[in-house]
């Protein structure tokens, strides 16, 4: 398993899951905000992140009534309290979370406990335990002192909502539970079906503005894409309805049992899987001042706000591009946000989920570059900045297991870097309010500290 340990401010780290050597690097003291003041942040905002929600998917003439819905638990007297007034009326609840915003399951004892089940990926024992406590709590109708509030949603005669469509097509009865996220530019509703009994049927990502929407295409686009493939290494949900609904992106996806026990990738396995995807449409090697990655970064980086940050990664792709450009790497395709807790390794198979930010064209190694890194910036690590120059610093280890070597890896790495500064400044990831989401802060001093590196040696 990839590892950070705080030893006397040092870190050890290997290069993928289950690697034998490691290498230690310095580690300054933690910088982030302490999560205690990042869930107080999360409770003042989300109400209204889930008011706006909620009538998008409940569109009039539903009307939707939130009750005791605020910062901290809330006071509530139980699922059957106070029962819709009419059969069509439904009711859903609020299950708190530690330091995270709540989960909407409905107000029926059994479907909110397998909500609660099945939405949650399988962690660490204790976390199993916490998740079955609370989900027979649930199942009994005892769990009140984890429900912060509740929402009624009086449907109209003809009702034209999230639920009545997500039945239409697909022809079955349905209820539905929903995670809402921390604030983030590509937050977008992820809801989880249910069948009238509580079995877990699939999940549904709504493209809710020109980004998210954008997201929910290339999720569905790269799915299927996969699905064709003959994927031998890994296992991806299988799409089951993509459409629009009054202006919005629906894509229906098949249940993976992420529920499921899962135990740490082994370093090969890990390896073999992201080569598979990486070779989907085959490799191809050039050099990089010539490659399609390189003009489509720079196409990408123009659509982000005249700022700082823009200016100086301009300038860094353009020294990158001076000094590197007559390197050969080789070019794949990769996940895009391959990270720890977007796949599991259960009894069903390594399952890998989240492909919103798929990639046809990019190079090789930065699926494990991206798992390495997101590993290292969990709450709690230390300096994103100091995790980034680690990044490059490391390169060589991370991706030897690809083929890659030495010089080739940190200009990999650099690249890595930059792609993702790109990806932060063109979705607006700061003013959305996204942990880490300023690259000005860690990811383009990192890439501009290399850059100044480059003309000591650079594999041409």
């Amino acid at each position: 398993m990839i590892d950070m340990t705080n030893i006397d401010h040092a870190v050890t780290v290997s290069p993928l899951s289950g690697a034998a050597s490691s290498v230690t690097f310095p580690a300054a003291p933690p910088t982030e905000p302490d999560e205690a003041i990042m869930a107080q942040a999360d409770s003042r905002e989300w109400p209204a992140y889930l008011q706006d929600v909620c009538e998008l998917l409940w569109p009039p003439p539903d009307r939707v009534t939130l009750d005791g819905i605020g910062p901290g638990p809330q006071p509530f007297a139980g699922p059957t309290s106070r029962a819709p007034r009419r059969p069509q009326d439904q009711e859903f609840m609020l299950i708190s979370g530690p330091s995270r915003p709540p989960l909407f399951v409905p107000a029926v004892p059994h479907l909110a406990a397998s909500a609660v089940r099945h939405f949650s990926r399988s962690g660490s024992l204790s976390a199993r335990l916490a998740i079955r406590a609370l989900s027979a709590g649930l199942a009994s109708g005892l769990g009140t002192s984890v429900i912060r509030g509740r929402i009624r949603v009086a449907e109209a005669p003809q009702p034209d909502n999230i639920e009545s469509y997500l039945r239409n097509v697909m022809s079955r009865e349905l209820r539905v539970s929903m995670f809402i996220g921390r604030p983030r530019a590509n937050r977008k509703p992820v809801l989880q079906l249910l069948s009238p009994t509580g079995e877990p049927v699939g999940y549904v990502k709504i493209g809710i503005n020109s980004l998210t929407r954008d997201l929910v295409r290339t999720e569905h686009d790269a799915l299927v894409r996969l699905g064709r493939a003959g994927l031998t290494e890994i296992k991806v949900a299988p799409v089951l309805h993509y459409g629009q609904w009054h202006g919005l992106d629906v894509l229906v996806l098949g249940a993976l049992p992420a529920w499921l026990r899962s135990r740490p990738a082994p370093a090969d396995r890990l390896t073999a899987a992201m080569s598979e995807i990486a070779r989907v449409d085959g490799l191809r090697r050039g050099e990089l001042a010539s490659s399609t990655y390189l003009r489509q970064l720079r196409l990408r980086l123009a659509d982000a706000d005249a700022d700082a940050n823009r200016t100086a990664l301009q300038h860094a792709l353009d020294s990158l591009a001076e000094l590197a450009g007559g390197t050969a790497l080789a070019y794949g395709a990769w996940h895009g946000d391959w990270s720890p807790w977007n796949m599991a390794v259960t009894q069903s198979g390594m399952l890998v989920w989240d492909w919103e930010r798929f990639d046809p064209d990019a190079p090789l190694g930065f699926d494990a570059l991206h798992h390495w890194m997101q590993r290292q910036i969990g709450p709690g690590h230390g300096n994103p900045l100091t995790t980034a120059n680690a990044c490059i610093e490391h390169a060589a280890l991370v991706t030897a297991p690809f083929g890659i070597e030495a010089p080739q890896a940190r200009l990999t790495a650099a690249l890595y870097l930059a792609d993702l500064s790109v990806r932060y400044l063109v979705d607006r990831q700061a003013k959305a309010g996204a942990r880490h989401g300023d690259p000005g802060e860690w990811l383009i001093p990192a890439l501009a500290g290399e850059v100044a590196r480059l003309p000591l040696g650079v594999a041409r």
